[in-house]
């Protein structure tokens, strides 16, 4: 275990060597009114957003990950280097399928988007690094019947690849979850696992006694951001939301209040948020299309995009091709003003 912890911590700083950010967006997909990807939205998005965001997932489970095919999921891809290669970030390309041989496919996709000659072994690994690549993020095989040796041998079917991977742990999706035991049995093997972001708001693996081997732990979960830190003594050295598409400078400034030791500050941004989010995914459980990650953050970005009347605007567009109802944009708004979160005016 030593020695692979070793080779781990090596390929973090390979990768990180300013260290790794603390705050990571799974960036949104936006649709124009036919349905097809608008690039161009997503660029003004990504742009109003990176001055706080420096670690971003491309597509995630916010960015419609499970729902895009695979001729989507290369387009978003290709917007994600394109990105990358602009800016000083760090890119993990999500691969959310939901079996083995999917998540295998879609890597090899991946990395001829990164290189057509379709490199391997440590010119893989330089491709990746030159191009800000850090990683590839996949969940375990999907099944509510799976066993956790089934999800052992599903997972390491993909950690044999050598790829820098990010586990995901995402119960909502998948029907179930990778046991604090089997994460520490991958981890006991594979150097390359080097980051785990956990959605389900159980927090098992984090909260467990199993030694983490320098794998950098995100929170995806929503809400009562700044007790989860290492500098409240939480488990995790980051977060991976999907708020930051639309709260990326107060959930950076929670951090770095933080970091500097002044938790009142932090906790003050930590309660104002969680009521908002809280109130806002309420109000998207019914859509029938879409997930609540997705949906609520459509439905702020709407704003931040077009300003304190953007209820006045049809509502963003969903990968099913329907839009956000108006009643539940207009709700939206009344949030954002009684929590103080509405924006002066939008980025578009």
């Amino acid at each position: 275990m030593k020695s692979v912890s070793k080779k781990r911590q090596a390929c973090v700083r390979e990768f990180f060597p300013a260290g790794v950010p603390r705050l990571w967006c799974p960036l949104l997909t936006h649709y124009s009114r036919d349905g097809a990807i608008d690039l161009d939205r997503m660029s003004a998005h990504f742009r109003h957003i990176v001055p706080w965001v420096k670690g971003f997932l491309i597509p995630g489970s916010t960015g419609d990950g499970w729902e895009l095919d695979d001729q989507e999921t290369m387009q978003v891809a290709q917007f994600a280097l394109q990105q990358a290669r602009k800016q000083e970030i760090h890119m993990l390309l999500g691969a959310l399928k939901r079996d083995t041989e999917s998540v295998q496919r879609t890597i090899s996709g991946m990395l001829r988007l990164i290189d057509p000659k379709g490199l391997t072994g440590d010119d893989a690994l330089r491709m990746l690094k030159d191009k800000r690549v850090c990683g590839f993020t996949v969940c375990p095989p999907a099944g509510k019947m799976l066993t956790q040796a089934d999800m052992e041998a599903g997972l390491s079917g993909i950690f044999d690849l050598g790829l820098p991977t990010a586990l995901y742990q995402l119960p909502q999706v998948t029907e179930n979850e990778v046991s604090p035991e089997t994460f520490g049995r991958l981890l006991g093997k594979y150097f390359n696992m080097i980051f785990f972001k956990d959605s389900s708001g159980q927090d098992r693996i984090a909260t467990s006694a199993v030694d983490k081997g320098g794998v950098f732990l995100v929170r995806g979960a929503e809400g009562d951001y700044a007790k989860w830190l290492r500098e409240t003594d939480g488990p995790y050295a980051g977060f991976l939301l999907s708020t930051a598409n639309c709260f990326a400078r107060e959930l950076s400034t929670l951090i770095g209040h933080l970091e500097k030791g002044d938790q009142k500050k932090a906790g003050e941004i930590s309660a104002r948020l969680t009521a908002a989010i809280t109130e806002v995914f309420a109000l998207v459980q019914p859509l029938p299309c879409g997930n609540a990650f997705t949906n609520a953050n459509k439905a702020i970005d709407h704003f931040f995009a077009f300003g304190p009347r953007a209820d006045s605007k049809e509502g963003p567009m969903l990968h099913a091709k329907v839009r956000i109802p108006g009643d539940i944009i207009a709700a939206t708004g009344v949030i954002l003003n009684r929590r103080q979160l509405m924006p002066v005016k939008g980025y578009l």
